[in-house]
Order: C-alpha cells, then structure tokens, then sequence
C-alpha cells in the first residue's frame, strides 16, 4: 500500500478522525487520556492510534510508563500534495476528452 493510499484509510474511519482532531488540540496526549474523551474502550484506541502511526499521521514517544501521542502534520500535507497533483491529472484528461468530444460534433 502506498503512502496516499495508507493515509486515506486511515482517514475513513471517524473515530481516527476525532483522535486527530484530539491529539491536534491537546498537542500530545495517551491512549488513556483520549480514551475518556472517546466513546470506545482504551484498546481500541491504540489499535486505531496504529493504523494512524502505520500511515504516518502519528507519532508515539515513551515517557515514563506510558506512551504519548503526537500528530505528524507533514504527512497529511503529503496526502493533500498527492490528492492535489492526482486532481489536476484527472482534469487534464476530462479537458481532453471534452476537446475531443466537441471536435468529433
């Protein structure tokens, strides 16, 4: 799976949604501490704070007994970047298509 493509699955699920927008507030924060912010169980936190960490909108430190938790802003620029630049592509072929449409009438 490439980089866009981890990206957007870990964004289609709202729950990872919220825990951006959480983690983006707070700047850092655990699993526990979000968990009570969250309607779902402390495991499920952390599974979702992996599909995050393996697509790169996320980064985890040790600080003492627990894990903290960051959001990585670069990446989801990334994504934006490739979503940007795969939109223009498509335009440019529908420009094409229409050209070639109208050419043909």
């Amino acid at each position: 799976m490439n980089l866009l493509d981890a990206v957007l699955v870990a964004l289609a699920e709202p729950t990872r949604r919220q825990l951006l927008d959480l983690l983006a507030e707070r700047g850092e924060a655990s699993a526990s501490t979000l968990a009570q912010a969250l309607p779902v169980t402390r495991q499920a936190i952390v599974k979702h704070l992996a599909v995050l960490d393996d697509a790169g909108l996320v980064s985890s430190r040790r600080a003492g007994r627990e894990v903290r938790y960051r959001t990585r802003p670069e990446r989801l620029a990334q994504a934006a970047r490739d979503l940007s630049e795969l939109a223009t592509a498509w335009e440019t072929r529908l420009a094409t298509i229409k050209r070639l449409a109208e050419e043909g009438d």
